[in-house]
């Protein structure tokens, strides 16, 4: 294992925190990437309790707009091409607030979400009414739902493979809870994407791993599940989405293959590739401090959009806080009013960018910029302009 992007010690970045918190000792955890050479993995090297990390969640994926269009379109494609009715059964491992499984919902398929944060799942019950089971999910759990007959036509695994700490565990209970004609679906960020575009900000405690297919391949094939094809997805960055079924009726399209080739060209066994990281990231980090400070000497005014995890880790990495920045906002309620952690910038809804309307917002959320900025129509038409610092800090 040979660490080839260190990132200091970082709190976890999805701990936001109260101001009358600001006295008390917050945590900070290694954050190390490393690349495995024997199975080709990049993984961080700091495994923080799941109990510690998710219990108490702070993001609702129905927040955002694209999420749930895309979530009603995968949907809609489901029930088409695999006949589901009142009938079937659909599963989702890390069901959030319920933003995709109302979608079936409401068309009457019989729907089970297993979300382990408890305020996150009571949402999805009492505003979707989407029946949530509060459980972590590996092997264990998917022998249970298999022994109650609770067996899916369509799983879903949305972002959630990288968050897993036993990856063996958590795919041997897909198989478990998965119908012997049925499918799974399965959304990771993807790691190419991550490397060529300079994407370090998505790495943080709660992503333990960052997936090529070349690793996933296997990781499947060990589990008696065969990836039948493979989806580009330009969520959160580049993702892939895996179409996953059981080994013993999955025909493979020429998709997979097409993609494995290009990992191998790629080179995405070499440590090499890995290790071009480090110097890029360090030179993201230098613009982006010294276009900052240098916009601040000119008596210009700074904010930030976006008080997710990858912001986190860029403020935190980049030593970016109050010195320059005067606040950061969110769309999701349940963050407006706390402080991001570590450099305790206050979160404030949206509409504070065109009230206070700063000179430039630093786009921590550049995932979902279309969306973003589609938003702050009325800021953009005064003048105020965005710095979106990935893949290289520049100003739109």
């Amino acid at each position: 294992m040979q660490i080839v992007l260190p990132l200091g010690r970082t709190p976890l970045a999805n701990a936001l925190i109260a101001s009358d918190q600001l006295g008390e000792c917050e945590e900070r955890y290694p954050l190390n990437l490393a690349f495995c050479s024997q199975c080709a993995l990049l993984q961080i090297l700091e495994t923080v309790s799941p109990e510690k990390l998710f219990r108490r969640y702070l993001y609702f994926s129905s927040f955002s707009d694209t999420v749930l269009r895309q979530s009603e379109q995968i949907v809609s494609r489901m029930v088409e091409t695999r006949g589901l009715n009142s009938s079937s059964l659909v599963i989702e491992v890390a069901s959030n607030d319920g933003y995709l499984l109302q979608y079936y919902h409401q068309q009457g398929i019989a729907v089970l979400g297993i979300e382990p944060a408890l305020n996150v799942a009571l949402e999805a019950e009492q505003k979707r009414g989407i029946r949530t089971l509060r459980e972590f999910f590996g092997r264990e759990l998917g022998e249970r739902l298999r022994a109650e007959r609770m067996r899916a036509d369509v799983v879903h695994a949305n972002n959630v493979l990288a968050h897993v700490p036993d990856l063996n565990g958590f795919v041997a209970g897909l198989r478990s809870v998965l119908r012997d004609d049925g499918l799974a679906i399965i959304e990771i960020p993807y790691v190419r994407e991550m490397v060529e575009r300079c994407e370090f900000d998505t790495i943080y405690h709660e992503h333990l791993c960052y997936f090529s297919l070349t690793v996933l391949d296997p990781l499947f094939a060990r589990h008696g599940l065969m990836i039948e094809n493979v989806e580009r997805l330009s969520i959160h960055g580049g993702s892939l989405r895996l179409f996953v079924a059981p080994a013993e009726v999955a025909r493979r399209s020429d998709s997979v293959g097409a993609l494995l080739e290009e990992e191998k060209a790629w080179e995405v066994r070499d440590v090499n590739t890995y290790l071009s990281l480090r110097p890029r990231v360090e030179k993201v980090r230098s613009e982006l401090v010294g276009m900052l400070r240098r916009l601040a000497s000119e008596g210009k005014r700074l904010a930030a959009y976006g008080a997710a995890a990858k912001g986190s880790t860029l403020l935190n990495y980049c030593g970016i806080g109050k010195e320059l920045l005067e606040f950061v906002v969110d769309r999701n309620v349940h963050k407006q009013g706390l402080l991001m952690p570590g450099v305790h910038l206050p979160i404030y809804p949206p509409s504070k960018v065109a009230e206070a309307m700063p000179d430039y917002v630093l786009l921590l959320g550049w995932n979902f910029a279309d969306e973003i900025l589609a938003q702050e129509t009325v800021y953009r038409q005064r003048g105020g302009r965005f710095i979106v610092p990935i893949p290289e800090p520049h100003v739109i």
